[in-house]
């Protein structure tokens, strides 16, 4: 088993909801985490259809245990009406709870509860470098980064189904989507403009439906944790600066394989798309981790001066480029950035062996970069 970075920082004797998009290992982490702690699994029908039936049964048996027990119910979007006695036995009777589940979006649209802001919400997210012994790059950037589908050695049938009995079958079911080939070109087209700036209206044009209807889409795609908008930067901008957000994917492999991009190689022409989202997946889960929950964002202005994120309140910009040898030329987006704002560190991240430094900016390796993303020295 991978030893993952969600340790649950900062829970204590509180309760809390762990999400994360299906496959990520939530329920084996809980299992490793707490492994004597009461554990009911919804999805297990015995478990499902006992409290469907009687929501109250889970009253019953926790007023059997210690006052401050623990018990962790797993896949509770399944059973909405589960959270109103778990809410009851949290103020009454002091239990403890850890509900996870693949997407609040069924309890938000059931018009559930969310415990009165009594739960601290968690997220789990595909692997990450730190936690994957002798890490392979180029399997990372083909394959994705999903426990099952990293450790496969075809990872395509493995891809498919996910994509095909989740994405497409199990989301639109959830969302009530009944134009089943438009989302499905839908779905296509947020993996092609994946890591680049949203226009509703040219989607729209190419999916046959209407803007508003794939601003729909979109949302449903960020409800069910698939994936998340990264906001524009814009503090007090000298520069005209763009205001469209962009959008990513939860995962490389599901981008890889909606948009067919084939074998990812060094050099290859979709290996820096690849590479840029890898960055980012690394960065939005350490912000998540570390407990930071720093901003992130990107920077561009109108006139196409671009760095690709930036981490807190312009404490950290990082550009993300996928050459071996960094040029000049590959730092003109952070150096503009460093001429409109007050810049703790300007990072450009590379396939380059060595780390180097050029005026303020500092030339690191991808691994490098990672080693002191999560060793805690870029950002606190």
């Amino acid at each position: 088993m991978y030893l993952r970075q969600q340790i649950f920082r900062g829970l204590e004797k509180e309760s809390a909801f762990l999400w994360g998009a299906r496959q990520t290992g939530k329920s084996t982490l809980l299992k490793a985490l707490y492994p004597e702690t009461l554990y009911f699994d919804l999805l297990l029908s015995s478990d499902y259809e006992r409290f469907l039936r009687n929501p109250g049964l889970i009253r019953e048996i926790m007023e059997a245990q210690n006052p401050g027990t623990l018990a962790i119910v797993d896949e509770i979007q399944r059973i909405p009406e589960l959270l109103n006695e778990i809410h009851w036995l949290m103020v009454n009777r002091n239990s403890r709870f850890l509900l996870s589940g693949s997407s609040p979006r069924k309890i938000f649209q059931a018009g559930g509860n969310f415990l009165g802001g009594r739960a601290i919400r968690y997220e789990l997210f595909p692997l990450i470098y730190r936690e994957i012994p002798d890490f392979d790059l180029l399997k990372a950037l083909n394959g994705g980064l999903l426990p099952r589908h990293y450790l496969a050695k075809n990872p395509l049938k493995l891809l498919s189904g996910y994509i095909g009995s989740y994405l497409r079958d199990e989301i639109m079911a959830e969302a009530k989507i009944r134009n089943i080939s438009s989302f499905s070109r839908f779905l296509e087209m947020a993996a092609l403009t994946n890591g680049e700036m949203v226009n509703y209206t040219n989607i729209a044009s190419d999916c046959g439906v209407s803007a508003p209807t794939v601003k729909e889409y979109f949302q449903i795609l960020e409800d069910t944790l698939i994936g998340r908008f990264l906001p524009s930067f814009q503090k007090k901008p000298k520069r005209r600066v763009i205001l469209s957000p962009k959008f990513f994917l939860f995962d490389i492999g599901i981008a890889n394989y909606l948009v067919k991009r084939g074998k990812i190689e060094f050099g290859s022409e979709s290996f820096g798309k690849a590479f840029e989202h890898f960055i980012y997946q690394e960065i939005i889960a350490h912000c998540h981790y570390s407990d930071l929950n720093y901003p992130l964002s990107f920077w561009r202005t109108a006139s196409q001066i671009e760095v690709d994120f930036i981490l807190g309140d312009h404490e950290v910009a990082v550009e993300i480029k996928s050459t071996e040898l960094a040029k000049p030329r590959h730092l003109a987006g952070l150096k503009s950035f460093g001429e409109e704002y007050a810049v703790k560190k300007q990072i450009l991240v590379t396939n380059d062996q060595n780390p180097r430094q050029i005026d303020n900016i500092t030339i690191l390796p991808w691994r490098v970069f990672l080693e002191q993303l999560w060793g805690g020295e870029l950002i606190t």
